[in-house]
């Protein structure tokens, strides 16, 4: 394992392009504006461009404390998926009454990417090419079939594979079966959807600003004043997209967690070793287990890798030391050749980690603060490519559209349930993950504490 890893550079795979645009200017004066969006990642990016789509006259301000989609926007395996709640199963548990509504919601909102991709030009690869789920044990072939039958009912489009069949889409002599996910579900570029959506948002009058940190935010006479690091903005409203990164909300900060999820990438795959996988179709793909992968082809024939051992620093600890792991990513690159022996002497030229906001209930969560004029949305729990088009449409209708059917689900009403403090906070995410572990060694059989959690809609997940 350490030959293949012995050349892979600690970059993030998206963002090492020449393409990559120039950083905007820093902001550096005091201004004005209707709304101000804090975050350049895609909660920040779709609320600019759908402020703009629906209320044109509005005067926007994006500012980011980095670069435009550098954070988890960017570094994440490029995998859209129209569901709202994580997957149906964990909807189904939690919003088993307005399923048929969210799920209609969701299927509107996937159709809303795509046609802003198309209408705007954006070239990021977008491939509405299916996702295949794998089952790799006897014992988790079964719950694919349950699996297949939910999405069914929701009117999706999807295929039960037996072994024979999936290793006809993908060899691996991991794979007992799969479920090919035919809608709902694309691959994309990230970063160049978020640099697309940028450029989009700006053609119609949005500024940007970067290298931007927020460092106050208060009530301002009938409106809101946003401090940063060299000038000052007064607004009417605020959206606050800051992902996992530390809020000025306290309501933001006892919701999730950040967690850090770590990937690689492997040199381009030559005919021959395409050939020894087959993938014809292209889908991305998922196994099945408590501690998952995810791993997709890239428009150059890499293959993006990642998932597995989420990790979280205790004190909601983030800091860029944690994007690198020896550790995590040595037991990647292990399990890589685990499920594909025929790509012995592969290697992996990039590898990288990125914090992402998780929730207790595994889905996004909204809110306002400072009597209505900040909205918010976070806890997308690795399902943010698509879903923060739909967070950034809330926010929208939290601050301008109150009469909107989305703000009446109970997706939006209400919030998920806090994570205890520190030191509970750490013990409980260390405990959850040894016995997420521990299930997936014991055939899937969860254990006591996982079942409580299960009983009172706790959680913990990438």
């Amino acid at each position: 394992m350490s030959s293949a890893l012995s050349g892979a550079e600690p970059k993030v795979l998206w963002l090492d392009t020449p393409d990559r645009p120039g950083a905007r200017p820093a902001l550096l004066e005091d201004v004005r504006a209707d709304l101000v969006i804090v975050g350049g990642g895609f909660t920040g990016l779709w609320a600019a461009f759908r402020a703009k789509e629906r209320f044109g006259d509005l005067d926007v301000v994006v500012i980011d404390a980095g670069r435009l989609a550098d954070q988890a926007s960017g570094r994440n395996g490029g995998f859209c998926s129209s569901s709202l709640t994580h997957g149906i199963e964990n909807g189904l548990a939690r919003f088993e009454g307005e399923m048929d509504r969210i799920e209609r919601l969701a299927a509107e909102n996937f159709a809303g990417i795509a046609a802003t991709i198309e209408a705007e030009g954006i070239d990021c690869d977008w491939r509405p090419s299916g996702q295949l789920s794998v089952a790799t044990a006897p014992h988790l072939v079964e719950p694919l079939a349950e699996s297949a039958q939910m999405a069914r009912r929701f009117g999706h489009d999807v295929d039960l594979l037996d072994r024979e069949q999936v290793r006809g889409e993908l060899d691996s002599p991991t794979y007992f079966g799969g479920l090919w996910l035919h809608s709902g579900e694309a691959l994309v570029d990230p970063a160049r959807l978020g640099w697309g959506l940028a450029a989009a948002a700006e053609r119609r009058g949005v500024r940007i600003a970067e290298q931007t940190s927020m460092t106050g935010l208060e009530r301002d006479g009938a409106g809101v004043r946003v401090s940063t690091t060299h000038g000052t903005i007064c607004a009417g409203a605020v959206i606050l997209a800051t992902n996992a990164f530390r809020s000025p909300v306290k309501a933001i900060n006892r919701r999730i967690v950040p967690v850090y999820d770590h990937v690689l990438a492997t040199e381009p795959l030559s005919e021959s070793q395409v050939a020894s996988i087959g993938w014809t179709n292209g889908q991305g793909l998922a196994d099945t287990t408590n501690q998952f992968h995810y791993y997709r082809m890239t428009a150059d024939r890499r293959i993006l890798w990642g998932g597995y051992d989420a990790s979280y620093h205790f004190g909601n600890g983030i800091d860029e030391r944690h994007e690198q792991s020896t550790h995590t990513h040595g037991l990647l690159a292990e399990h890589f050749f685990e499920t594909f022996p025929q790509l012995d002497g592969l290697a992996f030229t990039h590898r990288w980690g990125g914090v992402i906001d998780t929730s207790t209930r595994f889905a996004v969560g909204f809110g306002t603060a400072l009597d209505g004029r900040v909205a918010y949305a976070v806890g997308y729990t690795g399902l943010g490519v698509g879903a923060t088009r739909f967070g950034a449409d809330v926010c929208l209708d939290l601050l301008y559209e109150t009469g909107n059917e989305r703000l009446t689900l109970d997706l939006v009403r209400k919030a998920p349930l806090p994570f205890p403090p520190e030191p509970l906070r750490w013990i409980g995410i260390q405990l959850t993950r040894r016995e997420l572990a521990r299930a997936d060694r014991n055939q899937g059989k969860r254990g006591l504490w996982l079942r409580a959690l299960d009983a009172v809609g706790l959680g913990f997940d990438s």
